[in-house]
């Protein structure tokens, strides 16, 4: 059984472009590659959220009540109840003066098992050289 690991690595504000919705987009639909892969083949997604990307992990938004489309909060959730890893990263959080307390680290409404992990870069950086493809958005 072979497993192909991605990285969808997002470092970009969740401003004034889709960037982020796509990565988000991409790794949750990695899950449906598996139709294509051989018997027991595998694909082992992970989203990490660095530098200025950890904003996009901010809770409440109201991109629905403003602009009517869903939050990346909500893609965040979507990506939790799918059992994606969501790894945030630790260092940049702390610059930005920002607590788990104010980003999205479950989605237990929807009936998600697993929770967003607040990691230091040296981790998220152990994710990306094990990974068989890295994407950077």
């Amino acid at each position: 059984m072979a497993i192909k690991k991605y990285a969808f690595i997002i470092e970009k504000l969740p401003y004034k472009s889709e960037t982020s919705r796509l990565a988000l987009t991409h790794a949750i639909a990695s899950q449906t590659v598996e139709i294509y892969l051989d018997d027991g083949d595998n694909v082992e997604p992970v989203i990490a959220f660095i530098g200025e990307g950890v904003l996009n992990c901010l809770k409440d938004q109201k991109a629905l009540d403003i602009y009517g489309v869903t939050s990346l909060e909500m893609h965040i959730k979507n990506a939790l109840l799918l059992d994606l890893r969501v790894l945030v990263c630790k260092e940049d959080l702390e610059k930005f003066g920002l607590t788990e307390d104010q980003i999205v680290m479950d989605a237990e409404e929807l009936g998600a098992e697993i929770t967003t992990e607040v990691v230091p870069y040296e981790q998220i950086h152990q994710e990306m050289e094990s990974a068989d493809h890295i994407m950077f958005f």
